[in-house]
């Protein structure tokens, strides 16, 4: 008996020493356990709803707050959410079926699938089902972790959790508007717009399906690819959900039908480049509200302005017009409506990716009426006479020769006409009147900031679009024209804090009047343009258009009492069109433009300044009307009215000095045109020597009875009354040329100065 109780109490001893000390480790690991997932959990939010406040990337709005843009680079979908209750009751159905059937039944985890999965998951030695719920892929959603068994350990608590803290309606909202698909799309309405471009509401019985199923592998069951996988899970879904008389048999039935067309999503408004012209430029933080930002654009007029340039430039297609572009601006608002590029971003042709609207391109005729607004300041008027005839001005050590888009000359013009005609000529000649310098300080005034170089690089050529602009430059330089000459900067986003813009005058009220009254007056433009042309437009609108050298760049520009717009068109790899001019290609869309803007609303007038006075004047010399003259109303600004009455119909010359003509050089300053000093000359193997001749020109108001042509101090040739050019038979070398001049009301001839030029 003793022994017994000598071995019991020895065994006991033996399985203290056993027990107690894989009870302390099991207490230890236990305590280790608590504290390391203790450790681990990490606390809900306050609300399930996204936090706005860490957007990554704002969406863009246009005025009337319809996207601009969708970014799937936030790691919320912060946008495209929908409530529950306007979720179709089948998609909620389907999803909670296909993912967790019974999610309205347990606490945040389900056992029972739990266990079965790791038994399957055992007997193919493999993870061939997860089992998670609902609840723990919200969880997974909001709490992410590397996918190991202690995640889900943690998820599984933290599903209990949620779920204490949560609705099921809440978590069953959060996930359907947050569980990712593949393409970075997240949630069911931005999945419904990507796989079958419509809402939710509006999908079918095998389409609401195929969104339920695809969240298990989105890659693999794209609907865009027709996969048997796909129609197998969708067809196995639908009749687990028949068996359970959630769909009909004719549902069943549709759930089958596998011809189906994928739509292909098109964003409503195209307004890709303007969006990234944003970002790029650093706006798109500016008044950003919970990650959006309401611009200044207008949708609707976006679409339709689109829609007019695609179709004009589809139209001069064989014409090689590629590429176009259009900027319409609300310029009472100082607000951008319409940043449209030709085909925009789906254009698949090689600019299609290049934004036209602040692509630098050269601008033609169009800064012509900022030059001509300088003249008028510096004491011109719309009646200034501007001789058109030919011109030719030294280059280096070349000479250049300018001539009009039509090759004629009209010989004395008033300004309202040299303009109205974009004649080059006399466009020149008011250039060397104010100075290529001035002339550029203007522009730059202006907001033309790619106008970089000096203005000895761009020379008188400025005047005729020598330089490059962009078309925003352009447009928000016309609209200080239509503004009565204030500068303010253009707003591509609309804030909410409105203050005063800043104001910078450029030209007075006076002379952007006139500029605008000649750039709407049709009459002004009938020499090149004819009496039916295009820029006729039914309503008052002030229009130029401008064409670089070989037709590269098609221009055209406009402005009425509300609205400014621009158009431009050519190729982005700089390669000239076939003739496409700014009257025959933007000509077109600007005045379509101009249409649509006119079509709710009634056009606003031209504020003409009271400053300016009109008076009859006559037509050919500029002068107050005499009795016998073809007359012309003319506006003028105070001071500027002509003094004199014209004698010019009754043999007398207008008064020189007069504010209505430009002065001319006394005849003691005569200099030859042609050559000019340092001249270049080379002789043409090709033609006969005794053939090649070049030829010498005094000005044109010059008068001579008699020229005579001296070359190396010998006279040349001698040319009579009214005879101011004189052909020279070239000759190798170098030499000085001078002409001796008679005008008519002396006997005494006068000399140019001595130039010397060299012929090889």
């Amino acid at each position: 008996m003793l022994r017994f109780r000598n071995d019991m109490k020895a065994a006991k001893r033996f399985w203290l020493k056993l027990i107690l000390p894989f009870c302390s480790g099991l207490l230890v690991l236990s305590l280790l356990l608590i504290w390391r997932t203790a450790a681990d959990l990490r606390p809900f939010p306050e609300t399930l709803s996204p936090d706005e406040s860490k957007v990554q990337k704002v969406r863009m709005l246009d005025r009337h707050g319809t996207p601009l843009s969708t970014t799937y680079q936030n790691q919320w979908n912060l946008y495209d959410v929908v409530l529950l209750g306007e979720v179709p009751p089948l998609l909620q159905q389907a999803f909670t079926e296909s993912e967790d059937h019974r999610f309205h039944a347990h606490s945040g985890v389900d056992w029972p699938a739990r266990c079965h999965a790791l038994l399957q998951n055992l007997s193919a030695l493999r993870v061939v089902r997860g089992a998670s719920t609902i609840t723990e892929q919200a969880v997974r959603m909001l709490h992410p972790r590397p996918r190991t068994f202690w995640s889900r350990w943690l998820e599984g608590i933290e599903a209990a959790r949620l779920e204490e803290r949560f609705s099921k309606a809440e978590i069953l909202e959060f996930y359907l508007n947050q569980v990712p698909f593949s393409h970075q799309r997240r949630g069911i309405l931005q999945a419904s717009h990507y796989y079958f471009d419509r809402d939710p509401d509006t999908l079918n019985t095998r389409e609401m399906l195929s969104l339920a199923v695809l969240v298990r592998a989105p890659g693999a069951l794209d609907p865009r690819r027709k996969s048997p996988r796909l129609d197998r899970a969708v067809m196995q879904l639908a009749l687990r959900l028949q068996m359970k008389g959630l769909i009909s048999e004719e549902e069943y039935q549709a759930a089958s039908e596998s011809d189906r067309s994928m739509g292909k999503v098109h964003p409503p408004i195209e307004a890709g480049h303007f969006v990234g012209h944003l970002y790029h430029s650093g706006l798109s933080g500016t008044n950003s509200n919970s990650g959006r930002v309401v611009t200044t654009l207008d949708g609707p007029l976006q679409v339709k302005v689109q829609a007019i340039l695609d179709s004009r430039l589809h139209d001069l297609r064989r014409m090689d017009a590629v590429d176009g572009a259009v900027l319409v601006v609300d310029h009472v608002r100082d607000e951008v409506l319409a940043w449209v590029n030709g085909g925009g971003l789906t254009n698949m042709e090689p600019g299609g990716w290049i934004d036209a609207v602040t692509m630098p391109r050269q601008p033609g005729s169009t800064l012509k009426p900022f030059l001509y607004a300088l003249a008028l300041e510096k004491g011109w008027t719309a009646a200034t006479l501007i001789n058109d005839s030919p011109l030719a001005e030294p280059i280096r050590f070349g000479l250049h020769s300018f001539h009009n888009y039509s090759r004629t000359h009209y010989g004395p013009l008033r300004l309202r006409e040299a303009l109205g005609n974009s004649l080059n000529i006399p466009a020149v000649r008011t250039l060397q009147f104010i100075g290529v310098e001035r002339f550029l300080q203007c522009l730059h005034s202006l907001g033309f900031q790619s106008l970089r170089r000096s203005a000895d690089y761009y020379g008188e050529g400025l005047a005729l679009g020598d330089g490059e602009v962009t078309l925003f430059e352009l447009v928000q330089a016309y609209t200080v024209l239509a503004r009565e000459g204030a500068f303010r900067s253009l707003k591509l986003v609309l804030t909410t804090g409105e203050r005063n813009p800043r104001t910078n005058r450029v030209f007075n009220e006076e002379v952007t009047s006139l500029v605008a009254n000649i750039l709407s007056d049709p009459q002004a433009r009938r020499l090149e343009f004819g009496e039916g042309h295009l820029l006729r437009f039914p309503v008052q609108t002030a229009v130029k258009t401008g064409t670089s050298s070989d037709y590269r760049d098609a221009w055209a520009v406009g402005f009425s009492g509300r609205y400014t717009a621009g158009v431009w068109m050519g190729k982005m790899d700089r390669r000239p069109m076939d003739g496409v001019t700014g009257s025959s290609g933007p000509g077109l869309v600007l005045r379509a433009v101009f249409a649509e803007l006119n079509r709710y609303q009634e056009p606003e007038p031209f504020a003409l300044s009271r400053r300016l006075a009109s008076f009859s004047i006559c037509r050919i010399s500029g002068q107050l009307a005499g009795a016998d003259c073809p007359r012309v109303q003319e506006w003028f600004r105070p001071g500027t009215v002509p003094q004199s009455a014209c004698l010019m119909l009754h043999g007398s010359e207008p008064a020189r000095g007069s504010s209505d003509w430009v002065a001319a050089p006394e005849p003691d300053h005569l200099q030859l045109l042609q050559p000019t000093p340092g001249l270049l000359l080379a002789m043409d193997p090709h033609i006969p020597d005794h053939l090649e001749a070049f030829s010498f020109i005094i000005p044109e108001h010059v008068r001579p009875s008699r020229v005579e042509w001296l070359v190396d101090g010998s006279v040349s040739g001698v040319t009579g009354a009214n005879q101011n050019r004189y052909l020279w038979p070239l000759t190798k070398g170098r030499h000085v040329a001078q002409a001796r001049v008679w005008p008519t009301d002396s006997e005494r001839p006068v000399e140019t100065q001595a130039v010397r030029f060299t012929v090889r």
